[in-house]
Order: structure tokens, then sequence, then C-alpha cells
């Protein structure tokens, strides 16, 4: 999942450009999910075909595709997401642990094509701001963002998964309690400014070191 921000500004290129970028990074970060878990020693995911950089098996319509549109239209601040990875812990050796290792494999999977798309603009950028600098800047906020907001500690959200991995058992039931009210939680604190209190900070300061 990741906050979208507003983009009313932007030209229909732009935008075209903005979303397929969104639509690479989210690819990258479900497929690294499933290839956690099936080195983990679940094959869910591979047999349902969604250890794959294609898009197409990642995409969700409404979370991937409208929701961003939407967003980019009217700058209303939506969260958007990707088909989730299906894990059976039961297949997995140390099923808390490891469950925890593959939420993990997301967030890793979009800092590591940050880092990448730093070193590409290290590599493009001149004195002018382009449309390909432009782009590739985009390539790195938007992995950034997607890595930082999914860590997040609230279910659904990956950082919810992890946590449900280093909790005491005595307090797993209560994490699971949230997870039905996830969304709402998050919306929650989006609107009060809790959420970019939090997270700008870390995004900022990750962003400042990779450009």
């Amino acid at each position: 999942m990741v906050r979208l921000s507003a983009l009313a500004d932007l030209d229909f290129l732009q935008i075209g450009l903005l979303l397929a970028v969104l639509i690479a990074s989210l690819t990258f970060h479900e497929a690294a999910h499933a290839w956690a878990a099936d080195r983990l020693g679940d094959p869910t995911a591979r047999r349902l075909g969604r250890l794959s950089l294609n898009p197409l098996v990642h995409i969700d319509l409404i979370g991937t595709v409208l929701f961003p549109l939407i967003a980019a239209a009217t700058g209303v601040p939506l969260i958007g997401w990707a088909k989730p990875v299906p894990v059976d812990v039961r297949n997995l050796m140390a099923p808390r642990r490891d469950f925890a290792l593959v939420a993990a494999a997301g967030p890793a999977s979009n800092l590591v094509l940050a880092a990448l798309g730093a070193v590409t603009f290290a590599a493009v950028a001149g004195d002018e701001f382009g449309q390909v600098e432009y782009t590739v800047a985009f390539f790195v906020v938007m992995n950034v963002m997607l890595a930082i907001f999914n860590l997040i500690p609230v279910p659904p959200l990956d950082g919810g998964n992890i946590l449900l991995g280093v909790l005491p058992h005595s307090m797993v039931g209560v994490v699971e309690r949230i997870r039905p009210y996830g969304i709402v939680v998050l919306y929650g604190l989006m609107f009060s400014g809790l959420l970019s209190r939090v997270t700008a900070p870390v995004q900022l300061g990750i962003l400042r070191w990779l450009l």
C-alpha cells in the first residue's frame, strides 16, 4: 500500500508516467513477497503465478489504477494497493518468524529499487531538470514512500505483519483484533496529521541521503 499525494497540476503524459512508476514499484514489491515466501518453504504464490514481474498478475484495478487516477485528478488523499500475495503459514518452517520475513521483503525490495533509482539519477542528472530526471526522481520518491508507509505497524500493512513476528504471543491477539479496522485506523492517522509527522521525517532523511 502507499499513500498517494495530489498530482492535479500534472498533464496526462506525466500522470501516465507516474502511474507506470507506481505499477512497476508495486509489482516488484509483491513479487518480492512471493519470492521470499517461496524461499522460506511456501510455494502457494509461485503455484498461483505470483512469483512474476508481470504487472498483470499483481494489479488490482481499484487500488492500483482507479484510486491513483482519482488522486491525480482531484488531489484527494487515497491509499493504493496491489493484490496481496497469498501465504500459507503452515508451509513455513518457523511460521511467525518466516511470515515476518516475507512481510519485510516487500519494503526491502522498494528500498533496493530506490537505491538503484538514485544511482540512475546521479548518472542522468544534468544542468537542466527534464522529463527523464523528473521521472527517475519520482521513481526514487515513490519507492521510499512505499517502503516507509508499508512499515507502519498497523495490519494489514507489512509493518503490522512484521510486528506479529516479534511480539510476545500474549500480544498477538491484540494486533489481530485491529486487522479488520486497519484501513480506518490508517485514514484516521492520515487525516489527523499524525501519519505524516511520523513518516515524513524518515522519508525525507532517506531521500536526502539518496538524492
